[in-house]
């Protein structure tokens, strides 16, 4: 199987760095992601960001680097708008972002600076909890009416939305990244454990009824740590969803 090494990795984002440094349009780049953490392991991406020139044209830059990923490196998908994510043919990701004069900058700790000037950015917005228990609660609104429908490929969807809402709260209560998972196996064995009770094992109805409940279980559990009173509130409501009385 045709899967890139560690060192072809380190191969094509060194000769990405010389390509930007040698692009007239281009007069800023930072490592972003894991490998400005200095976390990076065997299947990381490459992250790289861009700062622009002021007279340089957005549009043909991305365009132009597009087609260099495309002819020189086996890109054989990409993502759209300012960022670029592209899938190579022996799997690597490269994950490129064009900022316009300006906005060159840290977002976040994940940028490091390797030439060029960056400017003073305000942080992104942090995943609020109050975001993550709305998300929760929608989602299991939505369990309930998959099942009554009879549409148990979409319940199921919905009850695995679910647990994700709720694991990233229990990331959030115990300080670690709550974005995309990352955070997910540093949790306590003591709060990952109960979770698999709430993996759905079929699509029969009652096993789908079953792994519901145990999401609303550790739903309720995660937001009484979060918010006492919320959680009384919504334990009767939830109970309804849940069909218990």
């Amino acid at each position: 199987m045709l899967v890139f090494t560690p060192e072809e990795r380190a191969e094509l984002r060194e000769t990405l760095i010389r390509a930007a440094r040698a692009d007239l349009d281009v007069t800023g780049l930072a490592l972003t992601g894991s490998a400005a953490l200095g976390r990076e392991d065997r299947w990381s991406d490459i992250d790289l960001a861009l700062g622009l020139a002021l007279n340089a044209d957005e549009g043909e830059v991305v365009a132009r680097w597009t087609g260099r990923l495309y002819r020189e490196h086996g890109a054989v998908w990409q993502g759209r708008v300012r960022y670029r994510v592209f899938l190579l043919a022996d799997t690597l990701q490269v994950d490129l972002s064009f900022w316009p004069p300006g906005e060159f900058g840290a977002t976040g700790p994940a940028f490091r600076l390797l030439f060029g000037t960056a400017v003073e950015r305000p942080p992104g917005p942090a995943l609020a909890a109050s975001d993550l228990i709305g998300w929760a609660w929608l989602y299991a609104r939505h369990v309930r009416s998959c099942l009554k429908r009879g549409r148990v490929w979409q319940a199921e969807l919905m009850v695995s939305g679910m647990r994700a809402q709720v694991l990233s709260l229990a990331c959030l209560q115990h300080g670690l990244p709550a974005h995309q998972g990352r955070g997910l196996d540093d949790l306590p064995p003591e709060v990952t454990g109960p979770f698999a009770a709430t993996l759905v094992r079929s699509l029969e109805k009652a096993e789908l009824e079953r792994a519901f409940e145990a999401t609303t279980a550790l739903f309720l559990r995660e937001l009484a740590q979060e918010d006492a009173a919320l959680a009384g509130r919504l334990a009767e409501p939830l109970g309804l969803l849940i069909g218990q009385e």
